[in-house]
């Protein structure tokens, strides 16, 4: 099961880093087609799944809390790791933060969840993508801009933040799923097949982009810092979204194996571009980023062998 796999995802990500490595297309196709996949196939996968079951189907209070509280907590303790023990600056411990806490989720945990467990492996994408862009994204925001001291009116920060979260394509597709799940209303049919032929190219397009994006980075000095936050997302997050679930009841095997491996992904490609947005040392940024990718890889290829 693990060669059948990770065959196919190793596969798409070196044919991916072979086209940009040999010019067939270029950083900037490859920026193109990661867009394409955000903004529109990984909503339709999403929406499509959503809608077609009921509402008790797709909505699981146990894993939305204890992923939610785990990526909370931890968010909060790299924060202030970063702050007081490593002295940077406040808003660049939030941006730190967000690498320790959050997962590759729409790319990476798409790809190897869709394969692993087919059309439902989206609702626990679903539910970890709205934690992660509700409650996470929404911390590294207010708390570098607090940082910045460049929006004083905290009130006016959060509104400017809900805006642009509900503006946000998979956001809005997990919220309309959600709504027809609820109301029990269902797509048209064509529209489905439509929306379900675009979801279907969420996954290898977005390992196509993983593998093309990997071109010209490299790691470069490890520090302590470093090492502490790819200890934080590698090891801390798994085995926190691991123990919080086995400790509660009537919880599957499918819930605990998918809560796990998500938990286990490497960083959010977000966090190079946050880091970006608010001046931080790409060499602070990109190393514990490359080093979570080939860990990860190797934590989800044993978590794989194991469970499956």
């Amino acid at each position: 099961m693990v060669f059948n796999v990770l065959l196919p995802i190793f596969i798409l990500l070196f044919l991916g880093y072979l086209s940009v490595k040999i010019s067939l297309i270029n950083k900037e196709q490859i920026s193109a087609l990661s867009a394409f996949v955000i903004r529109i196939s990984l909503p339709a996968l999403l929406l499509v799944a959503l809608a077609s079951k009921d509402l008790h189907e797709i909505w699981y209070p146990s894993y939305f809390f204890v992923y939610a509280g785990v990526s909370f907590v931890l968010y909060l303790l790299v924060f202030l790791v970063f702050y007081y023990v490593f002295k940077h600056k406040f808003s660049h411990s939030a941006v730190f933060a967000m690498g320790g806490a959050m997962s590759n989720t729409g790319f990476i945990g798409t790809a190897i969840l869709t394969l692993l467990m087919g059309n439902q492996a989206t609702i626990y994408i679903s539910l970890t993508l709205i934690v992660e862009n509700v409650i996470i994204v929404t911390m590294v925001l207010a708390l570098a801009e607090a940082g910045l001291q460049q929006q004083k009116n905290i009130a006016l920060l959060l509104r400017q933040t809900l805006l642009k979260l509900l503006k946000n394509p998979v956001i809005l597709s997990v919220l309309l799923g959600l709504s027809l799940a609820f109301l029990q209303v269902k797509l048209p049919t064509q529209l489905h097949q439509a929306l379900d032929l675009l979801g279907k190219t969420a996954s290898p397009i977005a390992l196509f982009v993983i593998g093309g994006g990997l071109v010209g980075l490299s790691i470069e000095k490890i520090d302590m810092e470093s090492m502490f936050l790819v200890f934080a997302k590698m090891i801390m997050m798994p085995v926190a979204v691991f123990t919080g679930l086995s400790l509660l009841p009537n919880v599957s095997k499918e819930m605990l194996y998918a809560g796990t491996i998500i938990a286990a992904l490497p960083m959010p490609a977000a966090f190079a571009i946050f880091s970006q947005a608010y001046h931080l040392d790409d060499r602070k940024t990109l190393t514990p980023l490359m080093i979570s990718t080939f860990l990860g890889f190797a934590i989800i290829s044993m978590l794989i062998a194991l469970w499956w």
